[in-house]
């Protein structure tokens, strides 16, 4: 594996994709000074790349600010496409939530996040929805204790030394002793129920998402607003049809 200190390491290549992100995050429109701040580069390194990102089309700009143009998308979706069950997941997704008209998704595990790669909203019980690439702390939601659940010992191990467990609501779970039983639960059950961890409207019910060999490959999950949905309500009405549609989408790969 490439380190920033191998010889394999090709480090104008990820300062280049880390100006990408900068550009992604912050501002939408933002000068060379501000995106050579945030990206931890010299003024004129930070320059470089933007103009050679301009002139692929990435970027454009006005002569003093810089954007990112949509065919930065290209590069999103070619990890999307490249899933092998992605397609066949949109629409067993999309007919789950038309079935149990609730908003339903699937996500993947990146760092500390969750990484939404399919999501199919039917009201909004977020403050701000995530929507196709959003993250989301992976401790704080049912589907990223269902990915963790399938982390390997070791990788949870780090995740809970590593990772920033922030207190985001007064249910959230922080102490790493009680958020390593709780993953450690749902690695026996294949099954988590998360409320009010994230935000007080939400809780959620998820499943694993397994390949034909049976390595978990994704999370699927069924949001829904916390207080009119308990746990055993939840699994009653959502539960097989989850498993259901998580054995779908395996079918399919």
């Amino acid at each position: 594996m490439a380190t920033a200190e191998s010889e394999t390491f090709v480090r104008a290549l990820a300062r280049g994709l880390r100006v990408v992100e900068v550009l992604g995050q912050g501002a939408p429109r933002q000068t060379v000074a501000a995106i050579a701040e945030a990206a931890g580069l010299p003024r004129s390194v930070a320059k470089r790349f933007v103009m050679t990102l301009t002139e692929l089309g990435y970027t454009a700009s006005d002569g003093k600010h810089f954007w990112l143009t949509p065919k930065v998308l290209t590069l999103g979706l070619s990890y999307l496409y490249a899933l092998p069950f992605w397609r066949h997941a949109q629409q067993a997704v999309e007919e789950l939530s038309a079935e149990i008209k609730q908003s339903c998704a699937m996500s993947v595990l990146d760092g500390y996040d969750i990484v939404y790669v399919v999501r199919v909203p039917t009201y909004r019980i977020l403050r701000a929805g995530p929507t196709l690439g959003s993250r989301l702390p992976a401790h704080a939601v049912s589907m990223g204790r269902v990915l963790l659940a399938a982390a390997p010992p070791a990788a949870l191990d780090a995740y809970l030394t590593s990772a920033p467990i922030r207190r985001l609501t007064h249910a959230t779970v922080t102490e790493p002793d009680r958020l390593r039983a709780a993953v450690e639960a749902v690695r026996t059950t294949g099954v988590a129920w998360v409320d009010a961890e994230l935000d007080e409207a939400i809780c959620g019910l998820a499943v694993p998402v397994r390949d034909p060999d049976g390595t978990v490959v994704a999370a699927l999950n069924v949001s829904l607003p916390s207080g009119t949905f308990s746990e055993a309500r939840a699994r009653r009405e959502f539960l097989a049809l989850l498993r259901q549609t998580a054995a779908r989408i395996r079918a399919a790969m």
